[in-house]
């Protein structure tokens, strides 16, 4: 595992795509260290109660009625990076069939670009909620990449079991959206479908891309209210140690967060949050939840940025 293998695998990608995919997993997994997962008992004992305990209080204090994911993984970095490589594939796969030109220059390029990126988010990623978007199945997935939450609960010098538990309560408030709104799935696949056949076309569709903006937003923000409001012990600290962790990063991290869009992401959680503790401090959780009822009792752009018209438009 090192450099040499990463770069061997990139410049050894080959097949009828722009993208070799197995070369993907094969670099970024080179050059990442999958972290151990020598679990206690205990420890093992702590994830499950986490999610079982998180699920029963999201079900009560956001009144939203939803199952966890049969799919309940703890991993290490590889482990997500191979989960991840599918998903990429499948999501990009349109992209894939409109590229023509110079297709082997480009399928390194892309293929290395590919495995910079799931290396990097492999290594910073705590939790994930996988609704396996544009999968042939239903099934949905919940993972913790372990050695990343290990390692961030001690740099923040914080308790491990406050801190997985913080994030168990993020990931399952994503399962209780997918759960409590089965049309949520399809909206966003169809709304993604459309801006990437688009971009395979050459031409930007600003109005799926900003769809697909507000509806992630929407979910961003109200994963992050649940994961603070019904989380059952202090957080306050949890909050803002792992908000002054993003904002000391690197100048080299910077540069690829922002290439990843992941300051995107960071405005979707930030906007988001701020739309839903405006319609928590107003109706409850449980008020905030009834976005999930209906594709039309979503926010629009404007009302993200204007909670009260939302209020107005949306009853109780």
């Amino acid at each position: 595992m090192g450099l040499y293998e990463s770069v061997r695998a990139v410049t050894t990608a080959s097949g009828d795509g722009p993208v070799d995919w197995r070369s993907v997993a094969d670099a970024a997994k080179a050059s990442t260290d999958p972290g151990s997962l020598a679990l206690t008992e205990a420890e093992e004992a702590g994830y499950a109660d986490d999610v079982r305990d998180a699920r029963d209080r999201v079900r009560s204090v956001a009144a939203v009625d939803f199952d966890l994911p049969e799919m309940v993984e703890i991993q290490n970095r590889h482990h997500w990076i191979d989960a991840n490589v599918a998903t990429f594939e499948r999501v990009m796969r349109p992209l894939e069939e409109q590229v023509t030109m110079f297709p082997g220059a480009s399928r390194v390029v892309n293929t290395g670009t590919m495995s910079v990126a799931l290396a990097f988010l492999g290594n910073n990623v705590l939790g994930q909620y996988d609704p396996l978007l544009l999968a042939e199945s239903d099934d949905h997935a919940l993972y913790f990449v372990h050695p990343n939450i290990e390692k961030v609960a001690a740099d923040l010098e914080v308790d491990f079991d406050r801190f997985r538990r913080w994030i168990a309560f993020h990931e399952v408030a994503h399962a209780a959206e997918f759960g409590a709104a089965p049309w949520l799935s399809d909206h966003l696949e169809t709304t993604m479908e459309g801006a990437v056949a688009a971009l395979g076309e050459g031409s930007l569709d600003r109005d799926a891309l900003k769809e697909l903006d507000t509806t992630m937003t929407a979910v961003e923000g109200y994963a992050e209210l649940v994961m603070d409001r019904a989380f059952d012990d202090e957080y306050a600290d949890l909050r803002e140690k792992v908000e002054a962790r993003r904002r000391g990063r690197g100048p080299v991290a910077r540069v690829i967060r922002r290439l990843l869009g992941l300051g995107m992401k960071r405005r979707q959680y930030e906007r988001g949050k701020a739309f839903f503790d405006a319609v928590a401090d107003s109706r409850g959780i449980a008020g905030a939840s009834v976005v999930w009822e209906d594709p039309a009792n979503l926010p629009t752009d404007a009302e993200l940025d204007d909670p009260a018209v939302w209020l107005a438009r949306v009853g109780e």
